[in-house]
């Protein structure tokens, strides 16, 4: 494996169009590659199939890399390989979500019906974790389970006629949190305190605005901000 500052100063190269670096971080970084895909080799891939599917999701690392992110480059490369990895399985068809994850979404679907025929309005996530006793991640991940997601690299069109990739349409926030799946911030995110635990959902899970969450936790959109500010710095250190 190579040095960080050797890495980082082929990882400037490769950005600017030098397919010699990149060639020689993808070849120094194979065993890198090739330990994240070990965990996929049952789902019914070929592993040449992983191989290629994780080396994509390395090059998306080199691209979307910055040093401000103030982590080492392995630690933001490996969720990256795993998520193009995880994306392409799921598009697929190949992950299938639980029983008991699925019978939990219909639970708290017929909960939030009865909720809203009672009270007129939607439950908020926290007063659905209480009726169900579990930890508001887990309800967004129950209930984010039936939904079905798009590639990233399907067609779609905009106003003026013309189609692009979906990828080219998601905007690109130097934030290494937007680079990950939801399940992986999940399992980041787990541990946090209750309050910064709901910032994070409702942020990043949710694509809540931070006016919205201010008007939800009662507090101003200004201690909203650095909230998250600070509650990203702690999950960047995690990374380190």
């Amino acid at each position: 494996m190579l040095d960080a500052e050797t890495t980082i100063n082929l990882i400037r190269l490769a950005k600017n169009g030098d397919e010699s670096a990149k060639s020689t971080l993808i070849e120094e970084n194979s065993p890198l590659v090739k330990s994240v895909i070990k965990k996929y080799l049952n789902k019914g891939i070929e592993f040449d199939d992983l191989y290629q599917l994780g080396s994509l999701g390395f090059l998306k690392a080199i691209n979307n890399f910055d040093e401000s992110f103030n982590v080492k480059f392995s630690s933001y490369a490996v969720p990256m390989i795993a998520g193009e990895i995880k994306r392409f399985i799921r598009d697929n068809g190949i992950i299938k979500v639980s029983r008991s994850t699925k019978q939990l979404n219909i639970k708290i679907n017929r909960f939030i019906e009865k909720y809203i025929s009672e009270n007129q309005k939607s439950p908020q996530i926290d007063i659905i974790a209480k009726e169900f006793e579990m930890t508001e991640a887990e309800i967004v991940y129950a209930m984010d389970s039936s939904i079905r997601p798009m590639s990233l690299y399907t067609m779609v069109g905009d106003d003026s006629g013309k189609e692009q990739y979906l990828i080219d349409k998601v905007e690109n926030e130097k934030s290494i949190d937007k680079e990950m799946d939801n399940e992986l911030l999940y399992n980041i995110i787990k541990d946090l305190p209750q309050r910064e635990r709901k910032i994070i959902i409702l942020r990043y899970f949710r694509d809540k605005t931070q006016k919205d969450i201010a008007s939800e936790l009662g507090v101003s959109q200004v201690q909203v901000s650095r909230l998250e500010n600070k509650i990203l710095q702690k999950l960047k250190e995690k990374l380190i």
